[in-house]
């Protein structure tokens, strides 16, 4: 699939319990992540992302990409694996996906 993979909320959890290092990058508006955000996420709009890539390329650490239903990180993701970068993922049904999966959501910083 487009040269990039996809993780539930189950297997992102996973990653979390098992210390595993990854950056988690929601590409939402700010409007929409004042509502609420994964623990941890970096925020980073969809449309920075292309500017911005190079900071998501550096080195071998997993790039979890999320939004709210899974489509607009799957472009980001379609993107940096177009751009060559390896080890970017979607995360499958976006926040809604890990809320409806019973997993906490908290106010961004």
């Amino acid at each position: 699939m487009y040269g990039f993979s996809e993780i539930t909320p189950d297997e992102l959890e996973q990653w979390r319990t098992e210390g595993r290092d990854f950056r988690l990058v929601d590409v939402r508006q700010p409007a929409e992540t004042g509502r609420g955000v994964i623990p941890d996420a970096e925020l980073v709009p969809l449309a920075a992302v292309p500017p911005r890539k190079d900071e998501f390329s550096g080195d071998e650490t997993p790039v979890v990409f999320y939004c709210q239903s899974g489509a607009r990180s799957a472009q980001a993701c379609a993107f940096m694996s177009q751009q060559g970068v390896e080890g970017v993922y979607n995360l499958r049904g976006g926040i809604m996906g890990w809320a409806q999966s019973g997993r906490s959501i908290v106010t961004p910083d």
